[in-house]
């Protein structure tokens, strides 16, 4: 099956975050390991431009980008050092109503010196996972991860996040890991979502003592008619996507020391914030899970595909016709 640049690079961010081996996590997934580590030399090698990269002679000398929208692009590069040339990308594209490609992003900053090699190490994804979900609020994946406070010991973070959107409905800090946390997780998760019985999502999660107990079962069903689904033991296509999203969280959380939950939980609603409303998921078209969440995706990708024909018209014209367009517009220019 012949895969789109976008999902070889999520293969590969999928790989290397996989926690049960590469060549295991390989199989599992249907990949061949000497397909796979082709993609990853590429990757070493150019980074995310090689998966977009085209032939030279094929490429047409009117649609070369003007030096200010460069300089705009660099602009938003310092401005926003943690964001990717995918990201930058499609920043410009929704708040510049300019359009410039992922990988003529990444020869901009390269060519300025703005891209690094890698900073981590890949390795490698699935191809389809199965059984997707069709909309928001079909499934829910929850989980737990944990912090350590210092002076005050181990909290632990229970999440609910929408399988479809990747959208983070409800989290909070726990002092333990039992069944009367997660009730009380779902039950607030429930409520911000606004749901009623008969609206309520399948409950995904692992096979953790306090998620496989009788009484969790017992009171979702009743309370909020909710019916559980445990993944299986040690597979990457289950809870893959609240485990990515906690490992994600805690590298960026993790880098500084806590003194207090509340500095904590301060440090958790920025992340969270951030990762809801501002950043651009590859999985999700690049837009944020908010966008699929409240379901303004629809509209968002329309408008940049008429940025992206615009921007292209644009650069179509002869630079005399634009010369003379202005002219007609401001006639005592």
């Amino acid at each position: 099956m012949r895969l789109f640049p976008e999902e070889k690079l999520e293969i590969i961010r999928m790989v290397a975050q996989s926690e049960i081996g590469v060549n295991r996590t390989l199989r599992e997934l249907g990949i061949p390991k000497s397909t796979f580590y082709n993609w990853y030399k590429l990757y070493l090698e150019k980074g995310e431009a090689g998966f977009y990269s085209t032939s030279s002679t094929t490429r047409r000398q009117w649609n070369s980008i003007p030096e200010q929208e460069k300089n705009l692009i660099v602009e938003l590069a310092l401005e926003y050092p943690e964001l990717s040339s995918r990201e930058l990308a499609h920043k410009m594209t929704d708040e510049k109503g300019i359009f410039i490609s992922e990988s003529s992003v990444y020869r901009i900053l390269k060519k300025r010196g703005l891209i690094t090699a890698p900073s981590y190490i890949l390795i490698s994804a699935s191809n389809e996972f199965k059984d997707k979900t069709n909309f928001v609020h079909e499934m829910w994946q929850t989980d737990f991860t944990y912090f350590k406070i210092l002076g005050w010991g181990w909290y632990y973070l229970s999440t609910v996040i929408d399988d479809y959107s990747r959208y983070i409905v409800h989290w909070e800090l726990c002092r333990n890991m039992k069944t009367g946390d997660v009730q009380r997780t779902i039950d607030n998760a429930v409520k911000k979502a606004n749901l009623r019985k008969g609206q309520m999502p399948k409950l995904l999660s692992d096979n953790g003592s306090c998620y496989v107990a009788e009484e969790l079962k017992e009171y979702l069903k009743n309370n909020h008619g909710m019916r559980q689904v445990h993944g299986k033991p040690a597979h990457p296509q289950t809870q893959g996507k609240i485990e990515r999203y906690h490992r994600t969280m805690k590298n960026v959380v993790k880098l500084h020391h806590y003194y207090s939950p509340e500095e904590l939980e301060a440090a958790l609603k920025k992340f969270v914030n951030r990762y809801n409303n501002q950043r651009y998921h590859e999985s999700l078209k690049n837009l944020t899970p908010a966008d699929m969440y409240f379901g303004r995706a629809d509209e968002i990708l329309k408008i940049r595909q008429q940025i992206k024909c615009e921007t292209i018209k644009r650069r179509k014209k002869p630079v005399v016709h634009l010369e003379i367009e202005r002219k007609k517009d401001c006639p005592f220019d």
